[in-house]
């Protein structure tokens, strides 16, 4: 399994397909919330499976100096791998390299216990986004 930064438009219309598969098709958000403002100005990350295949993806933007992650996904086929996992320590890592102290995201609820091992801690009371329930999570870059 790797993760890669999406440099060209096969790659980015890679993480969009996931990102549609999981967010859109799975999840029912409407395109207007899950497509936004941000697309062009954020860094994309894209999983391949060990046989090439893309089963994941996720984003990285900063928001008042914070790193913050966000549309941490994977295929239904692909869970329980590990990917989001990889997908995570790879953007943490990306975000230690250009310098930022802290990284943040809005977890959905139900994922609230994969970023805790990852050492997130939650920061909010829980709030709807796209009418799915979210609070607000952050790490420290040491």
């Amino acid at each position: 399994m790797k993760v890669i930064i999406a440099e060209n438009e096969e790659q980015l219309n890679q993480v969009m397909n996931i990102r549609k598969t999981v967010f859109l098709e799975e999840q029912n958000v409407p395109p207007e919330l899950e497509i936004d403002e941000y697309e062009n100005t954020s860094t994309h990350f894209l999983c391949y499976s060990d046989d090439q295949k893309p089963i994941g993806a996720g984003r990285f933007r900063e928001v008042d100096g914070v790193g913050k992650i966000e549309r941490i996904c994977v295929l239904p086929e692909a869970r329980k791998m590990g990917a989001g996992k990889v997908i995570m320590e790879t953007i943490i890592e990306y975000a230690k390299k250009q310098g930022y102290k802290k990284v943040k995201l809005n977890a959905q609820t139900h994922a609230i216990p994969f970023y805790e091992k990852l050492g997130f801690t939650v920061v909010s009371e829980e709030f709807l986004d796209a009418g799915i329930p979210h609070r607000t999570m952050e790490k420290p870059l040491t």
